[in-house]
């Protein structure tokens, strides 16, 4: 059941293009994974569906209904994980619970009770009576998903939340993110590290320079995206010749050294491993290892955009 659908939506500032005519759904209970470098237009575009910020152009429907002419209709089902830290540093954990409940409309048992299970959710429990300004980054994410999820929505959407925390408590988040997932809640992440969108995600669209630049499982992209390999050689008393020879092979791309290995980047070919080691043995080289590198999606995105993910 479709609950989001993104149409043509773009948003400049001043003379940069942050979103530059992006369209995509959202199924109910479902990840879909937005990723790319800083500077994509994730964040835009999630402000946008967010209703902090207007779109230019284009259209975005919840349940059927425009969020430009009726922001209410996603506001009181969304959860909203900001990139920034937002808590009160001077007030408790289960301060900042209780304030943002009552700003969500929660008071009395029902609130208390809502503080107590999502305490437990985000695993911080015993630092509840803690001032955040004590807390470590990783807790202080921890407790801005917490917040995000008094009011039990429909949709949480997170903006990179686990943005320099140590790995513990990006474990912690992940998991999470599962959890909710598993209990039917709809989400919206985005991140610039590709492990994490290969873990967690059902869908993916790949954002770069304001655009979609690829969408699908993780399945699809690498089918659809790769069509090279890289074959990995560890190699003793061999000689240039039979690299020269490698190299002109048909389907091969380049022959590199990198470090101690030689990698070889080819087209799919299914005789190509036979060729090279008959090139090799014939050269009466010595073969330590010879390994296939698995496609993922950080050579997906390396051949889309040029570089990798970080740059």
């Amino acid at each position: 059941m479709e609950l989001l659908k993104v149409q043509n939506i773009s948003k400049q500032f001043k003379k940069i293009k942050a979103v530059d005519g992006i369209s995509f759904t959202l199924n109910k209970g479902e990840i879909l994974g937005l990723l790319g470098p800083n500077g994509a237009g994730k964040s835009t575009t999630i402000s946008m569906i967010s209703t902090l910020i207007q779109p230019d152009t284009g259209e975005i429907l919840y349940a059927d209904t425009s969020i430009i002419k009726k922001p209410k209709v996603i506001q009181e089902s969304l959860g909203y994980v900001p990139q920034e830290i937002a808590l009160y540093p001077m007030l408790s954990g289960k301060e900042n619970l209780l304030f943002w409940g009552r700003a969500y409309g929660l008071k009395g048992k029902k609130l208390k009770d809502k503080i107590e299970e999502i305490s437990d959710i985000i695993g911080i429990k015993d630092r509840l009576k803690d001032k955040v300004k004590t807390y470590s980054g990783g807790m202080k994410r921890r407790l801005n998903i917490g917040v995000a999820l008094l009011h039990d929505p429909e949709l949480i959407i997170m903006d990179e939340p686990t943005v320099g925390i140590d790995p513990q408590s990006r474990k912690h988040i992940l998991d999470t993110v599962i959890g909710l997932n598993k209990k039917g809640m709809t989400v919206i992440y985005t991140s610039h590290y590709m492990e994490e969108v290969e873990y967690l995600c059902n869908r993916i669209c790949i954002m770069d320079q304001g655009k979609i630049i690829a969408e699908g499982t993780k399945e699809q992209l690498i089918k659809q995206y790769n069509t090279t390999r890289d074959i990995k050689l560890k190699l003793e008393n061999y000689s240039q010749e039979v690299l020269k020879k490698i190299e002109l092979l048909n389907c091969v791309i380049s022959v590199s050294l990198l470090e101690e290995e030689i990698v070889v980047k080819a087209t799919q070919d299914k005789k190509l491993f036979k060729d090279i080691v008959d090139l090799l043995n014939d050269d009466g080289a010595d073969i330590h290892s010879m390994d296939i590198v698995e496609a993922n999606l950080e050579t997906v995105f390396l051949q889309l955009t040029g570089r990798i993910l970080r740059d």
